[in-house]
């Protein structure tokens, strides 16, 4: 045997050069790649090499049932080199205990997980690609950012304010555990409505500004702790990854309106909590409210008003902070509205004596403004990131939107979906419509002169868009 051969014969693949292997475990499926990740230091490197920007997959299924239905996203989304360090699931007209079992086997326990259900999914078809909103089926994100810690942490069922208190001292905890900063770089919030209000009031004040905060409300999730009445995915800044690894990934919420204001703005002189035996659905508060300002005409029977917002000036006492005076913002559906005898009922509780509202209403030339503005908004950022000194890369997006905004109302599909994926073609976008969404960021919508001075974090008919960037 010549030694050309003998040499050929004893080659291994350790001896394949380090271009070529992270060419070959680039093309790995999570599972096999996670493997390859183990078999040497040198091995490891060149995966972590593969992986050294964030990276968000997601897969949409209509399968008639669960087990194909999830079979068919979390092959797609398992398809490519990802480490899940979270994973977000909506199912719809399935078991929640099912997929809870089926997602926990699929990437283990230890991945922080929430599974919802939703009025739809907005993402691509695992088979087709095709990118729609749908009423039914699965939908699943799995999403890994280097340089990052993130972590799941519950409120208990009953909300107290002992309990929020204790909710938000957990998040600042790990925060502070991890980043040395009691503040983290994003929140993901899901939740029920009805502790959902009072919470995220407490949070916005309690967090610094720069910490992003989005989510959804829920009417039923699932996750590692049964009694949780809400559920923080939390993103927090690791001050011990290596030197020279990971560059800096960036979270941004921009938020669109589709809410008018009309008329004058009314004081509320009585509220009494309510409840319909018949129609649980049907809680909220009665309240009777009198007119600010000059007299003038406003017959409200000649609106198409839905909702009113409350403008709310509280004492709050923060976490470990001095208690301070804080104006917010709160929508609440209008349940029924008797004009004769002055008096209204609206979803949700938190309204006070003093408090002051308006009326709104669902406005189709709001949302195309906004969603114009958001467009723009997303286009500069590409050209600023493209042509300046600091450059980022959008890696990947999520959106809640309200599921009134749909097709129906605005007369053609996935406006909202549509200002991020013509930006950015090609980068993964998913997302739920909802009932009320989460949002505290850019606003890309000149608002009332309420709106300007007082903030809101639960929004009523608005789209939020969550978009992770990263810089080397």
């Amino acid at each position: 045997m010549s030694v050309r051969s003998e040499m050929a014969r004893n080659k291994t693949i350790e001896d394949v050069g380090e271009d070529l292997l992270q060419n070959i475990v680039a093309r790995l499926p999570a599972l096999t790649f996670a493997s390859a990740a183990c078999v040497s230091r040198s091995w490891n490197c060149v995966c972590g090499r593969v992986l050294s920007r964030p990276k968000l997959s997601s897969a949409c299924s209509v399968k008639p049932t669960l087990k194909a239905a999830f079979e068919e996203v979390a092959n797609k989304v398992l398809s490519e080199p990802i480490r899940p360090q979270f994973a977000i699931a909506c199912v719809n007209h399935f078991s929640m205990q099912q997929a809870k079992r089926l997602l926990t086997a699929k990437l283990s326990s230890k991945v922080p997980f929430i599974i919802g259900t939703s009025a739809g999914l907005i993402g691509r078809d695992a088979i087709s690609g095709e990118f729609n909103e749908n009423e039914q089926g699965m939908m699943l994100t799995v999403g890994y950012a280097p340089g990052l810690k993130v972590k799941s942490i519950s409120l208990v069922q009953e909300p107290q304010p002992f309990m929020i208190d204790q909710f938000i001292a957990d998040i600042r905890d790990f925060s502070t555990s991890i980043s040395g900063c009691q503040s983290p770089s994003a929140i993901m919030m899901f939740g029920r409505a009805n502790a959902l209000m009072n919470v995220m009031e407490k949070l916005d004040n309690a967090m610094a500004p720069e910490t992003v905060i989005v989510g959804t409300c829920h009417y039923h999730f699932e996750h590692v702790v049964a009694s949780a009445s809400a559920f923080a995915l939390v993103f927090v800044m690791d001050r011990n990854k290596p030197p020279g690894g990971a560059g800096e990934t960036r979270f941004d919420a921009v938020l669109t309106s589709g809410l008018s204001p009309m008329g004058p703005t009314f004081k509320v002189v009585s509220v009494e909590a309510f409840d319909d035996d018949e129609d649980l659905s049907q809680w909220g508060l009665s309240l009777t409210g009198v007119r600010e300002g000059p007299p003038g005409n406003f017959d409200r029977s000649k609106f198409p008003y839905e909702y009113i917002g409350v403008t709310k000036r509280r004492i709050r006492n923060i976490v470990q902070k001095e208690a301070k005076w804080t104006t917010s913002l709160s929508f609440h559906y209008i349940i029924e509205d008797d004009e004769d005898d002055e008096y209204l009922c609206v979803s949700n509780m938190g309204i006070e004596v003093g408090d002051t509202y308006q009326y709104y209403y669902e406005d189709s030339d709001t949302i195309k403004s906004s969603v114009d503005n958001v467009s723009n908004f997303l286009r500069s950022f590409k050209k600023r990131s493209a042509n300046g000194s600091d450059k980022w890369e959008v890696c990947g997006g999520l959106l809640f939107t309200s599921y009134s905004r749909g097709e129906e109302f605005l007369g053609e599909p996935n406006t909202d979906a549509n200002a991020f994926l013509e930006s950015f073609p090609g980068v993964t976008l998913a997302g739920a419509t909802c009932d009320e969404e989460i949002g505290r960021g850019y606003l890309a919508t000149q608002e009332s002169q309420e709106l300007q001075s007082a903030r809101a974090c639960l929004h009523r008919f608005s789209a939020v868009y969550f978009i992770i960037s990263y810089t080397p």
